[in-house]
């Protein structure tokens, strides 16, 4: 198989480490943190604490997608990566992504990134109505969200599991994960209000959240909730309406 790389140039000494790990990726075990239909695994390399991210191999018409038409979910999380650093946005840190052709089209890629120590993802605080310090936490993931928008960043997976929290004393720092479906373009405020809609419907939170972004935003707090409420709800009756019909068809 063909095979390209990038690699971050700060980490170029432990190319060889990572490539023997990538190459061996199935047969070693490491951690592994996720194992569904993407596999994600911890390993030590020294001094480096990194995960690796094994995408499934795609269907052929994906595959041919990939390798003609699009960048990899691989690619384009190492690209963004770098990316959201040089915004000011946090992101565990990119080391390289690899990707494998057979007969030139896309069979595997992976996408190689620093391990994160962190104290919980923002669903936590979301699902827990005792989580401590529960509203100061959501207001402040709000002006995160917030900083994303003014940004142009339209995260289009921004859903609980995907920020990640770290605590220093009161100081919280938000983490984007799992990159690879992001828009880079101008937030208009129906963009900026339907980006909230895949984290919760529950009306207790999105209360909290309107109420901080409308304030940020300078609209007006009614308004947005509404409209949060109207768009989550949306998503939610359109995800289970896509569930069902999946399992209409493969029966």
């Amino acid at each position: 198989m063909n095979r390209s790389i990038e690699f971050n140039s700060e980490y170029i000494d432990y190319k060889d480490d990572i490539l023997s790990l990538i190459e061996n990726f199935s047969i070693l075990n490491g951690q592994t943190i996720k194992d569904h239909r993407n596999i994600i695994k911890r390993f030590r390399l020294g001094n480096l604490d990194v995960n690796i991210k094994s995408f499934a191999t795609p269907p052929m018409l994906n595959a041919f997608i990939y390798s003609f038409f699009r960048l990899t979910k691989a690619h384009r999380s190492f690209d963004y990566g770098k990316r959201l650093l040089k915004i000011g946005i946090n992101t565990p840190t990119p080391i390289c992504y690899c990707e494998y052709k057979s007969k030139g089209l896309l069979n595997k890629s992976f996408y190689v990134s620093m391990q994160l120590e962190y104290d919980f993802p923002i669903s936590e605080v979301i699902n827990n109505k005792n989580f401590p310090n529960r509203v100061k936490i959501l207001n402040d993931f709000v002006l995160f969200t917030f900083k994303l928008h003014e940004n142009g960043i339209n995260f289009l997976d921004h859903s609980p599991g995907n920020t990640l929290v770290k605590m220093h004393n009161s100081l919280l720092t938000f983490y984007l994960i799992d990159l690879n479906r992001m828009k880079f373009e101008k937030m208009n405020f129906t963009k900026r209000i339907m980006n909230f809609r895949r984290l919760t419907n529950d009306k207790e939170v999105l209360k909290i959240i309107s109420r901080e972004y409308a304030k940020l935003s300078n609209r007006d707090d009614d308004e947005v909730f509404s409209l949060m409420v109207k768009y989550s709800n949306q998503f939610l009756r359109r995800r289970s309406f896509r569930k069902k019909l999946k399992k209409i068809l493969v029966k």
